[in-house]
């Protein structure tokens, strides 16, 4: 099919479920979206994207399944240990001078992230008085991530990456097995609400010590990335702290000049 075409197509399903389901996947990076798009057909057994709109509207519980395909799930525990060690290392010991903390994971998808903060702060004495919002867009994602169940056989992994991100025991002391998987430990949960917000439609909803937004903007038009980043800056308190993924930075951004490089090879700022 011509190329022309499809690009129309593509529009006008990212219309469509605006429009009909207020997700907005507009602006996110067009290659990444078209990616994701060509999966979709292949499992949906749609020749075209015109069929997919067309189903699209007419099957809700489609679409239920479709943002599987739109939105990233997959996450580790610990993932990127550097960052995680430059948060115990380096950002902790603000945090302490506080009395209270709010911390946002914003795209947080399965939950890994949230639990892997939560047991960074429980090792540094602050659990108890931090509260973690994890958001997401996906509904799916977040019954998994309150679940707080992952595949036994990821945790050889998790447990390296716990240990090469500074880790004070053993990553085995926060989860046990049920259920045929691994369940993480009540106390971690107990500091998490899950919720869902989406970077591009919705707007500031607290205001927090810590935002961690890490592998989202890079799926991201650079409009949209923009935005976000305001969103982002916008809910930290004076001297919050800004976390973003290794292949994101804040260096080009309209937004530089309002954080200070923290931990630049960790992606950690610190605003102004």
């Amino acid at each position: 099919m011509d190329r022309s075409i499809r690009d129309v197509e593509l529009g006008l399903l990212l219309d469509a479920i605006y429009l009909t389901y207020h997700y907005d996947f507009r602006s996110y990076s067009e290659a990444s979206v078209q990616r994701r798009i060509r999966a979709a057909l292949v499992h949906f057994k749609c020749e075209t994207i015109s069929r997919l709109q067309e189903r699209v509207l007419r099957e809700p519980q489609l679409f239920t399944e479709l943002l599987r395909f739109l939105t990233v799930q997959v996450s580790d525990m610990f993932r990127d240990p550097t960052y995680y060690r430059a948060l115990r290392e380096v950002v902790v010991p603000y945090l302490k001078t506080y009395a209270s903390l709010k911390i946002w994971v914003a795209g947080c998808a399965n939950g890994e992230e949230a639990y892997s903060l939560a047991i960074v702060l429980h090792e540094e004495g602050l659990l108890e008085r931090t509260l973690i919002y994890a958001t997401d867009i996906n509904p799916e994602s977040l019954r998994t991530a309150e679940e707080g169940m992952y595949e036994t056989e990821r945790f050889t992994q998790f447990s390296e990456s716990y240990r090469l991100a500074g880790g004070r025991a053993s990553l085995g002391d926060y989860y046990s097995a049920a259920y045929g998987g691994a369940v993480l430990d009540r106390r971690l949960k107990k500091a998490i609400v899950f919720s869902d917000h989406s970077l591009a439609t919705d707007s500031v909803f607290a205001e927090v010590h810590l935002v961690s937004c890490r592998n989202v903007l890079i799926y991201f038009e650079k409009g949209l990335q923009e935005h976000a980043l305001g969103l982002l800056s916008d809910s930290l308190c004076r001297k919050g702290f800004l976390g973003l993924g290794l292949k994101e930075t804040l260096r080009f951004s309209q937004h530089a000049a309002t954080f200070t490089e923290l931990v630049p090879d960790a992606r950690i700022y610190q605003k102004i």
